[in-house]
């Protein structure tokens, strides 16, 4: 035979394209429209309904950015059309492509209850008719710019309504009733599934051809001007093909719907908690309408919102979520980064989410659902299981740069030894179509397939937000069982996640983190929110400790609420597009407002523990909100005086800070061209280099502006060397210089202290930044072989190496840290940089000669101009430390200090610390009163240092027993009891002091 495997596929496209898919819905009979703009905010349904409205014409513009328009819609149902299936077709404006991305809406009924959301791929409500044939329902739309467009990462105002153009966005294209053809629709899909089908199969193949020849068929046998009469005869033509079983071994997919809804990202707070009410109401109608769908849904704030704010929603929602259909995923508050938040902040987000599913819904999460975070950090798998997770899904590593990720199912291993079974969907996407090409593709990439058989699919338009359609279920009915596609079925991921692990009895093991190759910028983006980010999570720790401090000691009121509303606000703003500074303006500014409410609430707590613990009195006191460093550890003293004081000296031009562990020499230019260890005689700055250098950079990212660090960067570097001014002071006992510098637009004002007893040089930055596309790095040139750096991560650190051999190594051009990051010889000596507010850092090998040296440079502040055309521009407050002679003791204990200050209160009573802890290495990472309101005291410690350790938790208060509880304090079957700690390295271990 001739080919004509091209005219056939052309055919199909066409005739689907414009003769079946518009005759799916036949006759139809414009409605009535009226409208109502409001000039605010959003208001409740309620009030939306009892609007006055005007009258509207389809064709007229509606909407301008950020702005909400209620419309009244009403008509009546011709008589003729009686017995048929009736729908309403609302286009606002609609592109296709911009799902979740643009206007949406959601319909309510007259009495206010909800019915579905409008959206790009979702233009159709069901509609009830009245006895007399009259219809009415309203639209609460939503106005919301396209931000990321077709040429996308240009610079935008849109992006806050203190800023957006108030002129109309939309056009109303249609509001009109129409017959629905369910024939029809059924043909589209058939006609869908086939054609996309075929083009995954081999070009020769007999079921490709048989395939091909019933296409031509069925629409030798359509009537192109009678559709729907004929549609059945073109069905009859494709029932053999669509019935013929799939193969043996074929791929098995299992399903679950899913609409990835964004926190905040494109889009205000305000706006994600009306787009879940949309998605949530239409998956509740498709749960309806389709018996075999589920629907998984994570974040336990979204459903907090709906529970608040759209309470009829969430009535729809708890129904289906006690009929096994609607599925409360991933056991956390938000789909949170996990890089940055502190692993305090990373046990709320298990502790608040598992609380909330429990208490709406009787369930707890089996799984972690984090499709779209920016890299995983590698003590997350330590933490998933101590939190009683049993699985980990993602698919964002999928978006690496260089490197394929080479498995799909596998042991995942983090800093302690701890494994988590995790699948990457080899799909690579959580916005699956359920097309012929995802299909296909997640069957020939599953790298698993020697010895598995099975990959989950996220399936729905996400980001967001949309869900689930019709035509997906469509589609996944079709392919549960048809012959050159993988088997297709919807399924709990819990159900999935059992099976796979039962077939892969021995999976590969990948040890460490989840290095994203991309969206490097996520560590420094947005300064200001990540600051007050990290104060306030800290804040909150030692909040908890001195309530629970007087709540024991004196018998206070613990506040339970205020410390849990406080929680969910800092873990709200660790979602993966807040925290990372990858949302537009008005996120961050809110976000700014937020966190720094928080950080005063949390605050005032603790100043009202404090003092009442303190008690009325001259004595200064100092309280220790930490177990490392000097005084009373977790308690109060009072206040010790020194009379040691730091040496200053004018030497070579510049000045020499000295005390009696360091020695350091600051150049007439501020720079520190000699840091001494005395204990040593090492030099810590390697001769001719000067360290203490501020870097800029030209940063303009080919793409993913506020994400995204490209490597090329570095080619381009201004040295910061000029100073406007130099001045050097002794002020109280500690030796300070102060250098102020200018550059293009901004300026940086920076206070070196050196204060008595301690190694570390602290560097104290007002940075007043004005810059376009801009990275400023500080630099220190070490002179220390390190063959690895220590990062600090969650309850521990993580080691990388410092060359860049393999293709893995060489990605890792911009890492992550947290309070510090330390060089090291294999003699033990080393160089800590600790900081209180900063998380990216990059590290170089250098040589002179045979001398090979360490570079590591802190990534302070950058200047993408999308999604924020502003993004940190402004003053900050940054704060770094050059620890001279550092291991990984002092760099923790450095990192703690810098970062939990003891703070002086003026009272009577010096106060006994509730816990104490005895062994090297351990760490105290928080004292509280339990989540149930018992009054037990739940202590939490971690190995800090990467080795076996014992220790000894002691208690000062009457007590009837200590035992281990779980992360988030559930009771363990073998919890081990009594005060004896015994930690592996980087163990995290949860006790429970029962008070009494």
């Amino acid at each position: 035979m001739h080919e004509e495997t091209s005219l056939t596929v052309g055919r199909v496209n066409r005739v689907l394209t414009e003769r079946v898919r518009p005759a799916i819905h036949s006759a139809r009979r414009p409605l009535e429209i009226e409208a109502h703009q409001l000039p605010g905010e959003p208001i409740t349904p309620a009030e939306g309904l009892a609007l006055d409205f005007e009258p509207f014409a389809a064709g007229s513009m509606w909407g301008p950015a950020w702005g909400t328009t209620w419309f009244r819609v009403r008509g009546v149902v011709p008589t003729e059309w009686a017995g048929r299936k009736v729908e309403a077709l609302i286009d606002l404006g609609f592109d296709v492509n911009m799902t979740g991305f643009q206007c949406e809406a959601l319909a309510y009924r007259p009495d206010g209850t909800p019915i579905k959301s409008l959206n790009p791929r979702n233009q159709w409500l069901p509609i009830e008719v009245d006895a007399d044939g009259s219809v009415e329902f309203y639209l609460e739309g939503a106005s919301n710019p396209v931000l990321l467009d077709y040429h996308p990462f240009l610079p935008t105002q849109e992006g806050d309504i203190r800023t957006s153009s108030p002129e109309p966005l939309y056009r109303v294209r249609h509001m009109d009733l129409a017959v629905f053809e369910p024939e029809v629709f059924e043909l589209s899909l058939d006609l869908d599934v086939l054609v996309e089908l075929q083009a995954e199969l081999p070009e020769t193949s007999p079921r490709r051809m048989r395939i091909l020849q019933a296409l031509d068929n069925a629409l030798d046998a359509l009537d192109l001007q009678r559709i729907v009469e004929t549609a059945s005869d073109a069905r009859a033509e494709l029932a053999e093909v669509l019935a013929s079983p799939a193969d043996a071994s074929a791929h098995r997919i299992a399903a679950v719907g899913h609409a990835h809804i964004d926190s905040a990202w494109l889009w205000p707070v305000r706006e994600t908690i009306r787009k879940v009410a949309r998605t949530t109401s239409s998956m509740a109608t498709l749960i309806d309408e389709q018996p075999e769908f589920l629907y998984g849904m994570s974040s336990a704030q979204q459903y907090a919102w709906i529970k608040e704010h759209r309470p009829e929603v969430f009535a729809r929602v708890k129904d289906a979520v006690a009929a096994g259909r609607f599925l409360p995923l991933g056991g956390m508050w938000v789909e949170s980064d996990t890089v940055m938040p502190t692993g305090e902040s990373l046990v709320r987000q298990f502790s608040h989410g598992q609380r909330f599913f429990e208490r709406e819904f009787g369930i707890r999460s089996k799984g972690v659902w984090l499709p779209d975070s920016f890299g995983y950090s590698p003590a997350l798998p330590q933490l998933m299981r101590r939190a009683g997770f049993e699985w980990f899904f993602t698919q964002k590593i999928s978006w690496n740069q260089r490197n394929v990720f080479p498995h799909h199912s596998f042991l995942w291993e983090g800093i302690d030894g701890s494994r988590m079974f995790t699948h990457f969907p080899p799909m690579d996407t959580y916005n699956s179509q359920l097309s012929g090409m995802e299909v296909a593709k997640a069957s020939r990439q599953f790298k698993e397939n020697r010895v598995a058989t099975m990959s989950l699919a996220p399936v729905g338009w996400g980001d967001g937000g949309g869900g689930t359609t019709r035509e997906m279920t469509g589609r996944a009915a079709r392919m549960a069982d048809l012959e050159g596609s993988a088997k297709v079925e919807w399924k709990h991921p819990d159900d999935f996640f059992a099976d796979a692990r039962a077939e892969l009895t021995d999976p590969a093991v990948w040890v460490g983190e989840l290095y994203l190759e991309l969206h490097r910028g996520t560590l420094t983006s947005q300064h200001a929110t990540k600051a007050l980010h990290r104060w306030a999570e800290q804040a909150l720790i030692e909040a908890e400790l001195w309530a629970a401090t007087a709540s024991v000691r004196l018998g206070a009121s613990y506040p339970h609420e205020e410390l849990d509303r406080l929680w969910q606000l800092v873990l709200l703003h660790e979602f993966h597009d807040i925290l990372p500074g990858t949302s537009i303006a008005w996120v961050h500014r809110e976000a700014v407002d937020v966190l720094g409410d928080v950080l005063s609430d949390a605050r005032t707590i603790t100043d009202a523990a404090m003092q009442a613990l303190a008690g009325d009195g001259d004595r200064e006191l100092v309280f220790t909100p930490t177990s490392v460093g000097g005084g009373r550890a977790l308690g109060a003293s009072e206040i010790e005086r020194s009379t040691a004081s730091s040496g200053l000296a004018e030497e070579a031009g510049g000045f020499r800070l000295e005390n009696d562990l360091i020695s350091v020499l600051v150049s007439s230019e501020g720079l520190i061209v000699s840091a001494v260890d005395k204990s040593t005689g090492r030099e810590a700055i390697p001769a001719g280099k000067t360290a203490n250098l501020f870097q800029l950079h030209q940063d303009f990212p080919n793409m993913w502006d506020a994400w995204d660090i490209d490597r090329y960067y570095r080619n381009r570097v201004d040295d910061l060397t000029a100073a406007s001014s130099i001045t050097a002071s002794l002020e109280g006992d500690a030796a300070t210089v102060v250098v102020k510098r200018e550059f293009s637009q901004s300026a940086i004002e920076q206070t070196i202290v050196l204060q008595p007893g301690s190694r570390t040089v602290l560097l104290r930055n007002n940075i007043d930044w004005h810059e376009t596309e801009k990275l400023l790095k500080l630099a220190f040139p070490l002179d220390v072989f390190a063959r690895e750096t220590l990062a600090e991560t969650q309850f521990g650190f993580q080691r990388r190496v410092t060359h860049v051999n393999t293709s893995w190594e060489a990605a890792k051009f911009e890492t992550s840290m947290h309070r510090f990051v330390l060089a090291q010889e294999d003699d033990g000596f080393g160089v800590a940089l600790v900081n209180d507010s900063i998380y990216g850092y990059d590290t170089t090998r250098d040589a002179d000669g045979d001398d090979v040296t360490t570079t590591i440079r802190l990534s302070l502040l950058r200047a993408p101009r999308f999604p924020d055309p502003d993004t940190d521009h402004g003053p900050h407050e940054i704060e770094v430390g050059l620890v001279v002679g550092a291991d990984a003791a002092i760099a923790t204990a450095e990192g703690i200090r810098l970062n939990a200050l003891p703070t002086v209160v003026r009272g009577a009573n010096e106060v006994e610390p509730l816990v104490s802890v005895t062994g090297s290495g351990i760490v105290v990472s928080s004292v509280k009163l339990a989540d149930d309101h018992s009054g037990d005291v739940i202590v939490r410690v971690y190995e800090s240092l990467g080795r076996r350790t014992r220790g000894e938790l002691s208690v000062g208060f009457e007590h009837s027993g200590i035992r281990e509880v779980s992360l988030i304090e559930d009771e363990l079957d073998d919890a081990r009891t009594g005060g004896e700690i015994s930690l592996k390295p980087f163990e995290v271990r949860t006790l429970r002091i029962a008070r009494g």
